[in-house]
């Protein structure tokens, strides 16, 4: 009995001793510390979940009518200054990776720049930089500036300014800037002195952001439809390292899928719509706030389908045509389209 007793005496702790050496890995999963969370962690966190379920790299809320149509009267209006926290918290609240901003670039308007900035970062936004130098088109009363001056005030703001600034953030130094300039389209020389100008730029702006330390696109340079197709051939996207930005209005919607599909093919690079939105009145006629969901939500099934579709920055928030939420901010029936979307659950 005794010889029996140690004999299964010893096989258990052999056993015993198995476990310890053969024990499974532990649980993939994270144990659950909700409960030590800081409440500052939160939105990143909330980010971090966004940022897998998006639709598109770029998924972004213009604000031009508000950010740069009254920069001016926002730099002297503190009740105005009060309603950029409400419309960024709008646009936060629908998925977006980013915030539309068209404020100038011009000194007159950094204090209003920067509180439009602070609230993006404050709901964990990224900005996409879509002002310009008042100068280049004659924005409020400014003398007209020609490109080595917008060059070269365009390489000082950025490295004047790095506190602006955000790794993936989007900086558009000139957005349809051939509305600052009498082009002859015709005129295959004059169209290629063009190219060569915003290539120049873009590569100053390159540098200037790897001299601030910031990791910011800068080859955003968003043009009219038409003058993409005329312009973006594999060569000169190539030079823009593989982006093509189109502000794109068309009547319907199986023509914006198509003129993606296009300029993709023919540009060989990704597309992002720097501007898109319905209704614009003399193309697509008035429509009521169902038909406009009905057609942005068409619109969206089409070009999500569009591989080489990067980004979309819907224009715009409020105060045009196309607006998706009320001067009250009270959202459309639209908006709940496009956070569909944003938010991956279409």
């Amino acid at each position: 009995m005794k010889f029996i007793f140690l004999t299964i005496l010893t096989f258990v702790f052999s056993f015993l001793g198995m476990l310890l050496i053969f024990k499974p890995a532990s649980n993939p999963l994270p144990a659950d510390t909700s409960k030590n969370v800081k409440t500052s962690e939160i939105p990143t966190r909330q980010a971090q979940v966004n940022a897998v379920s998006k639709k598109w790299n770029v998924q972004s809320v213009d604000t031009m009518k508000q950010s740069r149509d009254q920069a001016r009267q926002f730099s002297t209006d503190i009740n105005l200054q009060k309603t950029i926290d409400p419309q960024v918290s709008a646009i936060a609240g629908m998925g977006a990776t980013h915030i539309g901003i068209g404020t100038p670039y011009d000194p007159e308007f950094l204090p209003v720049l920067k509180l439009w900035v602070q609230s993006a970062r404050k709901h964990n936004l990224k900005v996409f930089f879509r002002g310009n130098l008042s100068g280049w088109e004659k924005w409020f009363g400014y003398q007209k500036i020609g490109r080595a001056e917008h060059i070269r005030k365009t390489e000082e703001f950025i490295e004047k300014n790095p506190g602006l600034f955000e790794d993936g953030d989007i900086f558009s130094s000139c957005p349809e800037c051939e509305n600052g300039e009498k082009l002859d389209r015709s005129n295959k020389a004059q169209i290629d002195d063009y190219k060569a100008f915003l290539i120049k730029e873009y590569n100053i702006t390159k540098k200037s952001f790897k001299k601030i330390n910031k990791q910011v696109a800068s080859n955003y340079y968003s043009m009219n439809g038409d003058m993409a197709f005329l312009m973006m051939d594999k060569k000169t996207t190539a030079a823009f390292d593989g982006i093509v930005v189109i502000d794109h209005y068309v009547k319907d919607t199986t023509r914006l899928e198509k003129d993606i599909k296009e300029l993709a093919r023919k540009s060989g690079g990704k597309i992002v719509l720097g501007e898109f939105g319905a209704p614009i009145p003399n193309i697509h006629g008035r429509m009521s706030d169902e038909e406009q969901k009905r057609w942005i939500e068409d619109a969206l099934n089409k070009v999500s389908k569009i591989p080489e579709l990067y980004g979309i920055n819907y224009w715009v928030n409020i105060g045009g045509s196309t607006a998706i939420f009320r001067d009250n901010l009270q959202p459309k029936p639209v908006v709940s389209v496009i956070t569909a979307f944003f938010s991956g659950n279409k």
